[in-house]
C-alpha cells in the first residue's frame, strides 16, 4: 500500500485565494490578505504568501506583472508589487462568503478594504 507522506498538496487558504482571485481578477499580496481577513478572519499575510508560492509551483496561481511603484513607504520611495493571477490549474469552487464580499463592496462603492 502507498501511503504519501509529508503535508496534503490541498489548502483550504489556498482554495479561498484562488475563489477572491476569480472574483478580483488579479492582486498583489498584501491587497489578498486584507480581502482574506475581511472574509475569512485572522491569518497571518506570511501564510498568505507562502500560499502564493506554493500556488504558482502547483500552476494554480500565475504571475501577471510585477510592478515598480513609488510612494511614501518607512522603508523607501519604490516598492516592488508582484500581480498574481489565476493559474491554469486553478479550480474556482465559488465561494459564496467571496461573492457577498465584493458585492456589498460594489453596491457600497468601497474603494479598499476595512483592515489596516
Amino acid at each position: 500500500m502507498d501511503v504519501k507522506r509529508g503535508r496534503p498538496v490541498q489548502s483550504i487558504v489556498r482554495a479561498n485565494l484562488v475563489d477572491i482571485l476569480a472574483v478580483v481578477g488579479k492582486g498583489y499580496g498584501y491587497e489578498l490578505h486584507k480581502y482574506y481577513v475581511d472574509i475569512f478572519g485572522l491569518i497571518t499575510r506570511e501564510s498568505v504568501y507562502y500560499n502564493l508560492r506554493k500556488g504558482l509551483q502547483l500552476g494554480e496561481f500565475a504571475i501577471d506583472e510585477i510592478r515598480l511603484e513609488t510612494g511614501d513607504y518607512s522603508w523607501g520611495k519604490t516598492v516592488e508589487k508582484t500581480y498574481y493571477k489565476l493559474g491554469p490549474n486553478a479550480r474556482v469552487r465559488g465561494n459564496p462568503a467571496v461573492n457577498e464580499y465584493f458585492a456589498k463592496r460594489k453596491s457600497t462603492g468601497t474603494p479598499s478594504s476595512k483592515s489596516p
